[in-house]
């Protein structure tokens, strides 16, 4: 757990504010497009926390030698 996870986040948080936006007046195309890119925005952070294991792993195997 992070120590950050504790805190209140911020008022102009890009997430929170993407979280509460009304999706009624977005048109189809629109609603398409933005699933595309919230999954591309998923994968982007998905290898992000791939490669954040992968590299806390490789320093903890080097360090218990």
């Amino acid at each position: 757990m992070d120590m950050d996870d504790d805190l209140p986040r911020k008022g102009d948080d890009l997430l929170a504010r993407l979280l509460r936006q009304d999706l009624a007046p977005l048109s189809v195309t629109e609603l398409k497009a933005r699933i595309t890119a919230l999954e591309t925005e998923i994968a982007r952070t998905a290898a992000t926390l791939k490669d954040a294991v992968n590299h806390k792993a490789t320093a903890e195997a080097l360090f218990k030698r």
